[in-house]
Parts: C-alpha cells; structure tokens; sequence
C-alpha cells in the first residue's frame, strides 16, 4: 500500500476506535477481538519500508520504543476504561476523562519519537505507525476481555432479577 493509503487506514481507523470508545458500549468477550488488531499488523509488517535500510539499529531502535509506547496506551486505556455489568449479565465499557488523557501523553510521546527520527535523519514510514496502533488496540482488547471475565461468575451469566441464593458477607476476625 502506498503511504497515503496506509495514513488514511490508520486515521480511520483510529477516529473510528476512539470515537466509539467515549460513548456507553455493550462489550462482548466472546467476540474475535483481536481480527482488526492483527489485520493491522499483517498490514504493517508487509511493508517494506517498516525499517530504513540506510539505519537499521536507529530504525529498529525507534520502532521498539514506538511499540512500547503503544503497548502502555493500550494498557492505560484498558485500565481507565470504565466497565459495569448489568443485572442481566450484559457488560459495559465507557472510556473516560483519564482515558483521554492517556491517550494525550501517547500523542506527546509519539511525537517526541518523531521528532528524535527526524533529528537522526530517520526515514519514518507508517508502517510503524500502524504497528504501534495495532498492539495498542490488542493490549486494550486483551485487557478488557480480562477485566469483563473477572466481572461475571464462571457458571454463566449475573441473576436478572436477583435470583439465586445471596452470598454471605466476609467478615474480618480479630
């Protein structure tokens, strides 16, 4: 794919992404929720220009710490990320304040390392962009398939209207 194409890809993608996050959304654990993620990444690592040739170890160098990056924006965005599960089982997500704010430092970051490539004279593709975007929403994915498991009991979904026996209260010893 040419580089226009592949910035269109990632900005789509991402407004998509985000956009949907900021607004109540029923979460299903059982879904493929790591297909757009790896649809990404096959994408990216089909690239040739993912690392510059002229400066392997400085490209390589930047594109780890570009993953990195994202692995932390998919793992703070998960964890800020608000989740409740209904009396009749349903799980819900909403991306907050904190959320955003996470998501503002991995700008700030990602344009940090943009400017530290263009200071070493880095050709800096979007391949690497869309990797990094990529392990973000596979981390985030992960994480809330994680937390959403946690939330409903093993033997099926919540009561809907209470039922079922109520569970004693743990009480400390002294």
């Amino acid at each position: 794919m040419s580089g226009l194409v592949n910035v269109l890809v990632i900005v789509a993608v991402a407004a998509v992404v985000i956009t949907r996050q900021f607004g109540a959304r029923r979460l299903d654990a059982d879904r493929r929720w790591w297909l757009l993620p790896a649809i990404l990444a096959v994408v990216a690592l089909r690239d040739p220009g993912l690392i510059d040739a002229h400066h392997r170890i400085a490209a390589s160098t930047l594109l780890a710490a570009e993953l990195v990056i994202g692995l932390g924006i998919g793992a703070g965005w998960a964890w800020t990320t608000r989740i409740w599960a209904e009396p009749d089982g349903t799980v819900w997500t909403k991306s907050t304040k904190a959320s955003m704010a996470v998501w503002a430092g991995g700008i700030i970051l990602r344009a940090g390392l943009f400017g530290c490539g263009a200071l070493l004279g880095l050709h800096q593709g979007s391949p690497a962009l869309m990797l990094a975007l990529a392990a973000t929403l596979l981390v985030r994915s992960g994480v809330l398939v994680h937390r959403t498991r946690a939330l409903t009991p093993a033997d099926g979904p919540l009561p809907a209207y209470g039922g079922g026996s109520p569970r004693p209260a743990w009480k400390e010893r002294v």
